[in-house]
């Protein structure tokens, strides 16, 4: 134990309850167990995209550049367990941000490309 933390909050510290989620849906970066969710919500070239990238495994590249964006997107790096986007989920978060994104399709497939380009920098 260290001297200048309190031995209650030391043991809090080290517990399981620290910072939890009042919403099974709530994760702390965009999960991608949501992307399928998300079909629908565009036009045609968002859900070919989703099913491309949905079809990949977690570690893929692509699949890391689509999490990626839809963190940047959602803001996700921002949402702690006390804000509303939390309360709601992350699949409302992401749908609501999907639906009012301003653009067609072809800007989010540039978001998309950008995400990837960053990603392949990180992890080629």
């Amino acid at each position: 134990m260290f001297p200048c933390i309190p031995a209650y909050l030391y043991t809090w510290l080290l517990s399981d309850k620290i910072a939890p989620m009042y919403n099974d849906d709530t994760e702390l970066l965009f999960p991608s167990r949501v992307i399928p969710e998300l079909a629908g919500e565009r036009g045609p070239q968002w859900d070919d995209l989703l099913k491309r990238v949905a079809a990949l495994p977690q570690d893929h590249p692509e699949h890391l550049a689509f999490v990626l964006m839809m963190v940047k997107l959602n803001s996700c790096t921002s949402c702690n367990a006390d804000s509303f986007r939390a309360m709601r989920g992350c699949t409302q978060c992401a749908l609501q941000n999907v639906k009012r994104l301003k653009g067609d399709d072809a800007e989010l497939l540039k978001l998309y490309d950008k995400a990837r380009k960053e990603a392949e920098k990180i992890a080629p």
